[in-house]
C-alpha cells in the first residue's frame, strides 16, 4: 500500500513536470509535431549509467528547441532529475530484459522496463501513433489533450456543485439538529458520507487541475471555492461525536479509514457510522450528544486552545448552550469580554440555525 502510495506521488510529480506551461512540455510538443518521436529518461544516476551505452555527453542547460533538436537523431535523451540540464543524448539503453512488459513496440518496452528498473520516470513520443505516454514505476499514463481534459473536469466541477449543495443542506440540518438536542447516528453518518464524497470528487479535479498546468488556473480558483472548510468541517465532525473524546484513536486515523470504503459501501450511511464507531445498521436511530466542536468553531475569534478546554469543562454542546457569562469565565483563559463573546456569539448561531430551519 505504502509503495502504490509512493507512486502515484511521483505520477503526480511528473504530471505536474510535464504539464502546459512548462519547458519539458513545449519540448514534447514541438516533437510531437516533428513527428520524430523520442524516449526522454528523467534523472541520471549509477543504475541508468550502468544501462546506456554510446550518445554524447552534452550537460547542458534544457531548452525546449535543444530537445526537438536532439530528438531528431536516434537514441535515447537523458536529463537531470530537475529537468535543468541535459546530461546525455543519442544514447542506446539495454534494460534488463527479464523485466515483464505489456509493451509490444521498441521505444515504448524500452521505457517501460527502464522506469520500473531505474525508479525514474520516462517519457516517451510515439513517432506512428502520435500520443505522448509517461512510464513512472509501473504506471504508464497517456498524456491528453488540454481540451479532452477540460471537458472532464468541468463535468466533474458540475457534479461537485451538486454534491457541495447536498452537503451544505446536511450540515445546517444537523447543526439545528444540535442546538434542539436531537441529533441520531444517521444524520452523524450522512453528513459524514457526504463530506467524503465532496472531498473525493474535488481530488479527481485536483488531478485534472495538476495536469493542465496553466490552462487549469480558472478551474483551480473554482474548486477551491467550493471546497474551502471541507476539510476542517470533516475532523471537526469526527472530534464532535466519535467516542471517548480525545482517548479515541486520532481524526486522522477514522478519516483514512473513511477514505478506504469502497463506492458501494460509502453510498450506505451505516458503512460511516460503524467506520466511525458509532454501531451499524440498528444503531442508526440512537441518540448522539456532541460536544460543541462545530459551533465553537463558527464563534469569531476563538484559539482552538481555548475551544478544547470549553469541550473539556462542559463536555456536551447542550451544557455549553446553557452555560451563562458566569459558568464560561469558570474555564481557564475565558475571562469577561471571552465570556460573553462567546454566550452572544452561540445565542446568535443557534438563533440564526434555527429560524434557516423552519422559515
Amino acid at each position: 500500500m505504502a509503495e502504490r502510495t509512493d507512486e502515484m506521488l511521483r505520477l503526480r510529480a511528473t504530471l505536474q513536470a510535464i504539464a502546459p506551461g512548462t519547458s519539458l512540455r513545449d519540448g514534447l510538443e514541438r516533437i510531437l509535431r516533428g513527428r520524430t518521436g523520442a524516449l526522454i529518461v528523467l534523472g541520471n544516476d549509477r543504475t541508468v549509467e550502468s544501462i546506456a551505452t554510446g550518445g554524447f555527453q552534452l550537460d547542458v542547460p534544457f531548452t525546449a528547441t535543444g530537445l526537438r533538436e536532439l530528438a531528431k537523431m536516434d537514441g535515447a535523451i537523458i536529463v537531470d532529475r530537475d529537468v535543468t540540464r541535459i546530461v546525455k543524448a543519442a544514447v542506446h539503453l539495454m534494460p534488463d530484459h527479464t523485466i515483464p512488459s505489456e509493451e509490444t513496440g521498441t521505444r515504448h518496452r524500452t521505457a517501460d522496463r527502464v522506469a520500473r528498473q531505474t525508479g525514474f520516470p520516462v517519457i516517451s513520443v510515439s513517432q506512428s501513433m502520435q500520443i505522448i505516454a509517461a512510464y513512472v514505476g509501473e504506471t504508464r499514463h497517456v498524456l491528453e489533450d488540454s481540451g479532452q481534459i477540460l471537458s472532464r473536469a468541468n463535468q466533474a466541477l458540475a457534479t461537485l456543485e451538486r454534491y457541495k449543495l447536498r452537503l451544505d443542506e446536511v450540515s445546517s440540518t444537523l447543526s439545528a439538529l444540535e442546538i434542539e438536542d436531537l441529533v441520531t447516528v444517521r444524520d452523524v453518518a450522512v453528513v459524514a458520507q457526504r463530506l467524503e464524497m465532496v472531498t473525493r470528487i474535488a481530488r479527481e479535479i485536483e488531478d485534472y487541475v495538476l495536469e493542465l498546468g496553466t490552462d487549469g488556473r480558472l478551474l483551480s480558483l473554482q474548486l477551491e471555492e467550493l471546497i474551502t472548510g471541507v476539510d476542517a468541517e470533516r475532523e471537526l465532525v469526527i472530534r464532535d461525536y466519535v467516542p471517548g473524546g480525545r482517548r479515541t484513536k486520532s481524526p486522522e486515523v477514522l478519516l483514512q479509514r473513511l477514505e478506504a470504503l469502497t463506492a458501494t459501501e460509502l453510498v450506505d450511511p451505516a458503512s460511516s457510522a460503524r467506520v466511525l464507531g458509532l454501531g451499524s445498521v440498528e444503531h442508526l436511530d440512537g441518540a448522539v450528544a456532541p460536544r460543541g466542536y462545530r459551533l465553537l468553531a463558527k464563534v469569531p475569534r476563538l484559539p482552538a486552545t481555548v475551544v478544547d478546554r470549553l469541550v473539556d469543562h462542559f463536555g456536551t454542546l447542550q451544557k455549553l448552550l446553557s452555560a451563562g457569562v458566569e459558568d464560561l469565565q469558570v474555564v481557564d483563559g475565558v475571562g469577561e469580554l471571552r465570556a460573553r463573546s462567546v454566550r452572544e456569539g452561540l445565542s446568535r448561531l443557534a438563533e440564526s440555525t434555527i429560524l434557516e430551519r423552519y422559515v
